[in-house]
């Protein structure tokens, strides 16, 4: 199947997920993942109206975006490492990983160094799996504050990488779970987060169904690679 054929087939589960949880499509952002991809195949993708990707891997990232047209947004949805945060400030527009308390406060030096705010979702491994990173719900509500007081960042929502399962209604609790997450700390932050982000190839129109604002999309628009990921 080739790309166009698999960004509309894409478009259309999102709009028929939509329908079904009586949301507007335009309240769910694509999130092209390009993990493993060449710049060749993000141009292709540019080409068809796609403006937002997702990279894992910073040195990846680093090698491949200045390939890519320079009006392209990118979001980092990988595991971040301390000693990458000064290459993720000036690569990415918003960090979807920001898993620990630690890892906030070396982004937000970074930040401060580059004399940038960085929007953030906080990762959440919802049911402590552990293979996946992420904080724990309550770590999350008990960090919240420390994260929230950081000048340099901005927490715009949550994200999380559910268990994998070949059955997608399986995982429909942890997305739940997730939205009741990001009401709580709604409410501890007296303000509106804007992002959920939450729902791969396997999973994501059930992540719509609950709640989902982002979907992180990589192997239903570019097919399977060798290496592992979603």
């Amino acid at each position: 199947m080739d790309l166009e054929t698999s960004l509309k087939a894409v478009q259309q589960r999102i709009e028929a997920a939509c329908a079904r949880s009586g949301r507007e499509p335009g309240s769910v952002t694509l999130v092209a993942v390009t993990k493993g991809q060449p710049p060749e195949v993000v141009c292709a993708a540019a080409e068809l109206g796609l403006s937002l990707f997702g990279e894992n891997k910073v040195q990846e990232a680093k090698a491949k975006i200045p390939q890519c047209p320079g009006r392209l947004r990118w979001h980092m949805v990988g595991h971040l490492q301390s000693n990458k945060c000064r290459d993720a400030v000036g690569l990415f527009e918003m960090v979807q990983s920001v898993d620990s308390l630690p890892l906030a406060e070396e982004l937000n030096r970074r930040a401060e160094q580059a004399a940038k705010t960085i929007p953030v979702l906080l990762e959440v491994n919802a049911v402590g799996e552990a293979s996946k990173f992420g904080c724990r719900p309550d770590q999350l509500l008990a960090d919240l504050g420390s994260i929230n007081a950081l000048p340099r960042l901005e927490i715009q929502g949550l994200m999380t990488v559910p268990p994998w399962t070949l059955d997608p209604e399986k995982v429909r609790p942890v997305f739940r779970q997730m939205r009741e997450l990001k009401e709580r700390c709604e409410q501890l932050l007296g303000a509106p987060l804007p992002h959920l982000s939450m729902g791969m190839t396997g999973d994501f129109e059930v992540a719509i169904e609950e709640g989902a604002t982002m979907v992180r999309i990589g192997t239903a628009l570019f097919g399977a690679r060798s290496k592992a990921g979603g």
